[in-house]
């Protein structure tokens, strides 16, 4: 009779155990929600543009130097690189370790000012995990800027620089984005109303 009573509390803790292993399963394998974007349009009249010409050099000072400013690499710590494509290198948990990640981008300067970073390759540590699931945790895990919008579905970052909030009201609007020719231009639009 005990062991009868044994074999049934062990297949039950067994059926439990399988069912958490399976539920585990199904939720890394859920695709990631995505946030949708709507592109917001200013009034041209209540701005002066000024158009400046940048590189890559002088772009990565800017924007390292306002994730610090702006405490967005709090916890975890992550810095963005341009180089022949956009670079993220950061760490994130596992158990008791860091791992070292970094996520190539490639950037695409869209009609409205806006940049759209198109995830190009992958690597954390020495895990193959897939995209979607690396930037939900990305987007889980990290502080990220206001207009800063991670889309894991479609293996992309949406950066609405319209919805950045500048010193004065200044709103920027990118019109060419080539890393590899380092060509980047973008205009500021300085408030007057």
């Amino acid at each position: 009779m005990k062991d009868s009573k044994w074999k049934k509390l062990f297949l039950a803790l067994l059926v439990i155990n399988a069912l958490i292993l399976i539920l585990l399963f199904i939720f890394i394998s859920m695709p990631a929600d995505d946030e949708g974007y709507t592109a917001i349009t200013e009034n041209s009249e209540n701005y002066v543009p000024f158009n400046i010409k940048a590189n890559k050099e002088d772009l990565n000072r800017v924007i390292n130097h306002y994730l610090e400013k702006e405490g967005l690499t709090g916890a975890i710590d992550y810095k963005v690189l341009l180089n022949d494509e956009v670079e993220l290198y950061g760490t994130i948990p596992f158990f008791s370790q860091d791992l070292q990640m970094k996520l190539s981008f490639e950037p695409e300067a869209l009609e409205n000012g806006d940049v759209v970073l198109q995830q190009k390759s992958i690597s954390v540590g020495q895990l193959n995990l897939p995209v979607s699931h690396v930037l939900k945790l990305v987007k889980d895990r990290y502080k990220l800027p206001e207009g800063v919008t991670i889309q894991p579905q479609k293996e992309r970052i949406y950066v609405s620089l319209q919805e950045m909030k500048l010193k004065s009201d200044v709103k920027v609007r990118v019109d060419e984005f080539n890393l590899k020719q380092d060509d980047i231009r973008f205009t500021l639009l300085v408030p007057v109303k």
